[in-house]
């Protein structure tokens, strides 16, 4: 079964998505329900979903903000739009949306958006199988495996030791081969990564910056902000303010 996680801010939608995916009898089971985007990124943190199908408007974080923050996750994104705000989910595929779905949502257009994902991921794997060498993981993708875990796990007390044991490597051994790779430290990599996620949820949410520290593991927010603003030159307020045009103006 594929697992899939439905997002709109009205349950009344959520429940005719629901109807509509399960009348197609295909193999996808819905694990979650999410009212905004927030939502759905914590709930791929939970749930090792395949899908998302979410609306495009939506308070807090939209359509087009989830699909750009869900470029960082293995699972899929579909998008539901009116005809009014067709041209707007149209913009998301740059981040990588798999396909469109027009209210109102009916189990035929639904099967049909199903099967093409179901396909084209039959066929990627198909070819992955055939293209991977018979070697264990070498050196460049175990680095691959710490970033990809230190981006899903942005909220938790991120240590090398942790990272060590992901890949099964000794944790000095990890920080050479991780400084070798990228350039940096482990932890100055941990702290830019939850700078980033800062940046872009106090542009795209209306979180309150002590919400955003918290969520980023910190509990002291004067130590948040101090370390945004060593890292940015302003303080989170000040990067809200401009709208992070002073990342453009750098």
């Amino acid at each position: 079964m594929y697992k899939v996680i439905l997002v709109d801010d009205e349950r009344w939608v959520r429940v005719v998505l629901r109807k509509a995916v399960e009348q197609t009898k295909l193999p996808f089971e819905i694990v979650q329900e999410c009212a905004n985007g927030l939502e759905a990124i914590d709930a791929l943190q939970k749930h090792e979903a395949d899908l998302v199908i979410s609306d495009v408007k939506m308070p807090i974080m939209d359509g087009i903000a989830l699909a750009e923050q869900m470029t960082q996750v293995s699972a899929n994104l579909i998008l539901v739009s009116g005809y009014d705000d067709f041209q707007l989910a149209q913009q998301a595929i740059r981040f990588g949306v798999k396909d469109y779905l027009l209210k109102p949502v009916e189990m035929e257009a639904m099967a049909d958006c199903l099967g093409r994902w179901m396909q084209d991921r039959t066929t990627k794997s198909a070819r992955h199988l055939a293209d991977s060498p018979l070697i264990g993981t070498d050196e460049l993708s175990a680095i691959e495996q710490v970033q990809q875990f230190i981006g899903s796990n942005l909220s938790r007390d991120i240590t090398l030791t942790d990272a060590a044991a992901l890949v099964h490597l000794n944790p000095s051994y990890l920080s050479q081969l991780f400084k070798q790779q990228t350039g940096g430290k482990f932890v100055d990599y941990v702290i830019e990564m939850r700078m980033e996620e800062a940046k872009k949820l106090l542009i795209k949410t209306s979180l309150r910056v002590s919400e955003i520290a918290e969520r980023l593991g910190y509990g002291d927010i004067s130590y948040f902000s101090s370390t945004f603003k060593k890292l940015t030159g302003c303080s989170p307020l000040e990067y809200r303010k401009c709208g992070g045009r002073l990342d453009e103006a750098k």
